[in-house]
């Protein structure tokens, strides 16, 4: 008995898929908000337990971030976040930023006690790494300048482009967000590019009452999932071992 729970435990972990690091792209960003210091953004994999996700307005050079501004880190808590959930951060300048999953907190700044970001000529990069500085794989990116100056930062050695992992608003933008589709897609990476267009964001300008924006966090859905190749491999594998057992069990 103790031997064919095994086998049937040992098939159970065979079917059931690895949760792979995020790859660039994979997180991105969904609304900005200039006046709250806040921003939303979508999965689009599965994102496992205790990932942690760095965020810095300071510049990318293409090699390095310049200094000046803030460090913060989102830790993704204890279970895996579902592919296409939305997550909103809040009051990120704020002595109590939060996010409505995991914990979001201050790291460092670097030459400035600002936290905020800005309506003009700045840019919010999402990304892992081994330390606040050290950027391994770059997620995403969301600027209000124009990517490839000083004061907005580059794009080069990211991985990223614009209108392809990177977004860029209109500059003075307190507020903006994407309003495009967020079911009926087949995968969850179709939706990568529609995000990344900025021609599918409402980008409310200046405005005084942006601090109180509400970003929507409706999650993104797929249609009927189809299983990738591997996992019907994996599938069959423990399909046969539980069968193997039986046998073995029905020749005593």
């Amino acid at each position: 008995m103790q031997k064919t729970l095994l086998v049937l435990a040992l098939a159970a972990a065979a079917i059931a898929p690895a949760q792979a690091a995020l790859k660039t792209g994979d997180l991105a960003f969904t609304s900005f908000n200039a006046d709250e210091d806040g921003w939303a953004m979508v999965a689009f994999t599965e994102i496992a337990a205790g990932t942690k996700v760095y965020f810095s307005d300071n510049e990318w050079t293409g090699s390095a971030f310049n200094g000046g501004e803030s460090y913060s880190s989102w830790s993704s808590g204890v279970s895996a976040i579902a592919a296409g959930t939305v997550v909103r951060f809040l009051k990120t300048d704020s002595t109590t930023p939060a996010a409505s999953i995991g914990t979001f907190k201050r790291e460092s700044v670097s030459g400035s006690t600002n936290w905020g970001v800005s309506t003009s000529e700045d840019t919010i990069y999402a990304y892992l790494g081994t330390s606040t500085t050290a950027a391994t794989t770059f997620l995403s990116a969301i600027t209000t300048g124009t990517f490839g100056t000083s004061s907005a930062g580059s794009l080069a050695g990211t991985g990223l482009a614009n209108g392809a992992g990177a977004i860029t608003l209109s500059s003075g933008s307190d507020y903006a967000e994407y309003n495009g589709a967020r079911a009926g897609l087949a995968q969850f990476s179709d939706y990568k590019s529609l995000v990344s267009n900025v021609a599918n964001w409402n980008d409310a300008g200046t405005s005084a009452v942006a601090a109180n924006f509400v970003p929507n966090t409706t999650a993104f859905t797929v249609a009927a999932a189809v299983p990738e190749p591997q996992t019907y491999a994996m599938l069959l594998a423990g399909l046969a071992a539980v069968g193997f057992v039986a046998r073995r069990r029905a020749a005593k």
